[in-house]
């Protein structure tokens, strides 16, 4: 099972991030990409140049965060 330290050594080059708005927003600023096996990364488009947060499935559920909601399978 993943921890917090190995989610940050999994590889995001070529990460294919989509919008995970929760509502009516056109800016779309939350993204999430899976970059594993149950693991994921969550940016934010407004701030390009900072690394996005890596969480597990478990993570999200916990958060409230389904990635399927956002066309993502997981």
């Amino acid at each position: 099972m993943l921890d917090g330290s190995d989610l940050y050594e999994l590889a995001i080059d070529g990460a294919s991030f989509a919008k995970a708005c929760g509502g009516p927003c056109t800016e779309g600023c939350v993204t999430l990409a899976r970059i594993g096996n149950n693991a994921w990364a969550l940016g934010d488009s407004k701030r390009p140049g900072a690394e996005p947060l890596r969480f597990t499935t478990e993570e999200l559920a916990v958060a409230g965060i389904d990635p399927t909601r956002f066309g993502l399978p997981v």
